[in-house]
């Protein structure tokens, strides 16, 4: 990466596979999905398919979705009825 590039920060959703692995998806981005044995290889071939699929917005001159520094991603708890 050029140190002239900017970064930019995307959240990703992991969910573990029926049949093992790891399944990775970018809300932001629609279609940007990608997977993994692991959760870091699902990590790494999420982080080349948000690359891939920001270069193609750039070649094509679409606007690259950019998060909202107002969105918060956590997980919360919420105990199960009987």
């Amino acid at each position: 990466m050029k140190s002239y590039e900017k970064i930019r920060m995307y959240t990703v959703i992991f969910e573990q596979a029926e049949e093992g692995g790891f399944i990775a998806s970018v809300p932001i981005l629609p279609g940007c999905v990608s997977q993994g044995e692991t959760f870091e290889e699902a990590r790494i071939n999420i982080k080349d398919a948000i690359e891939g699929y920001v270069a193609v917005l750039k070649e094509d001159g679409d606007e690259i979705p950019t998060e909202s520094p107002e969105r918060i991603a956590a997980t919360v708890a919420v105990p199960m009825l009987p």
